[in-house]
């Protein structure tokens, strides 16, 4: 019996420290105990994934979270378990297509009139290497859905189950007047470490002109997150609306759809052990959107990147005003907010200067 103490009992050790580097390098849970009762947070394709595991940290800490997706029937049901789960019946499912510009006005008119206050907005998901897909209004579908907008958290395997979205640059600024009102209030921008080999090309930001490179095409789009997340927040100064960008880490919910990492038997065996330690699940990258969402320590923190729960400097490019300021303008007319500008009625509000 005793020649068998050592072995297992070096088995024990490598499996225990296995965990505890995999728990090391997915950055762990949330640090802060912080709870948010009667603070409104809009969480933005949390039907799924790691948007509805931040709905339910949120949801927990005593917030009244709105979910807001384009699935009205998959997002009341998200709604119904995270309530059941959390106990907290201040948990609601409203209806947002990214992908429509009349929804997104339509949502946040509907926002501002009926919340008296929204105190957190999470701009969530992402489509991650899609082929060269376009949006309904015409977007390079990872420029349209990481930076423009939204989706459920995934490409779909076929063009016609691609929830076509677009928005949440036009809902973020849409929103701006209910935010500042109440004040201090966040914004949170789920963005990638992908950013920094990203590169934003303003003379073929939709792939007009160049060949479709997908791993480009979703660094650029996360690299326009954190660019227009740093130029908002200059925007912001002073009216007590902080907004930071974060990398997750990396998720089940992003993987194996369009990358080609398990198209075969012997890149799942030989990748397996590596995709194992780096990632996480859904659970554990929903830590950084609710640090950066609940953390009292963050008070006032603006225009930062966070690498999953630490803040770190972003890509160089996203420190250069001059991109920023010149995507922010560009931005603003491929969403058509120049239609709106000045106005106060139920389809617009008027942008930050």
């Amino acid at each position: 019996m005793s020649r068998y103490v050592l072995p297992l009992s070096v088995l024990g050790t490598a499996v225990g420290g296995a965990v505890l580097l995999k728990d090391f390098v997915a950055g762990g849970a949330c640090p802060s105990k912080a709870t948010i009762p009667g603070k409104t947070v809009i969480v933005t394709g949390a039907n799924t994934g790691i948007g509805k595991q931040t709905a339910l940290e949120l949801a927990k800490r005593g917030g009244n979270i709105i979910l807001a997706c384009r699935d009205m029937e998959k997002c009341e049901a998200a709604a119904k378990e995270i309530r059941g789960e959390t106990l907290n019946h201040r948990v609601n499912a409203r209806h947002l297509d990214l992908a429509s510009l009349k929804s997104i006005r339509e949502f946040a008119a509907k926002v501002t009139e009926e919340e008296e206050h929204v105190h957190i907005l999470i701009n969530n998901a992402a489509v991650m290497r899609c082929p060269h897909w376009t949006t309904e209004d015409g977007f390079e579908m990872q420029l349209g859905v990481n930076y423009l907008g939204a989706a459920a958290a995934l490409c779909w395997s076929s063009r016609e189950e691609i929830p076509h979205i677009q928005g949440h640059f036009l809902l973020t600024n849409l929103l701006l007047d209910k935010l500042k009102a109440s004040a201090p209030s966040r914004i949170i921008n789920v963005s990638s470490l992908a950013h920094v080999a990203g590169h934003i090309d303003f003379e073929d930001l939709n792939w007009e002109k160049r060949k479709y490179d997908t791993k480009a095409a979703y660094c650029q789009s996360k690299l326009a997150v954190v660019v227009s997340t740093k130029e908002l927040s200059r925007r912001l100064q002073g009216t007590g609306v902080t907004v930071n960008a974060l990398h997750p880490g990396v998720a089940r919910t992003e993987l194996g759809r369009h990358t080609g990492m398990h198209s075969s038997a012997f890149s799942s065996f030989t990748l397996g052990p590596i995709f194992w330690l780096l990632v996480k699940s859904p659970e554990l990258a929903a830590q950084p959107s609710v640090y950066l969402a609940v953390a009292e320590e963050l008070e006032g923190v603006s225009g930062k990147y966070f690498d999953v729960l630490k803040e770190k400097p972003p890509a160089p490019e996203a420190e250069d005003e001059e991109v920023a300021k010149r995507l922010w303008a560009e931005s603003v007319r491929l969403v058509g907010l120049e239609m709106s500008h000045g106005s106060h009625g139920k389809t617009g509000q008027p942008l930050p200067k």
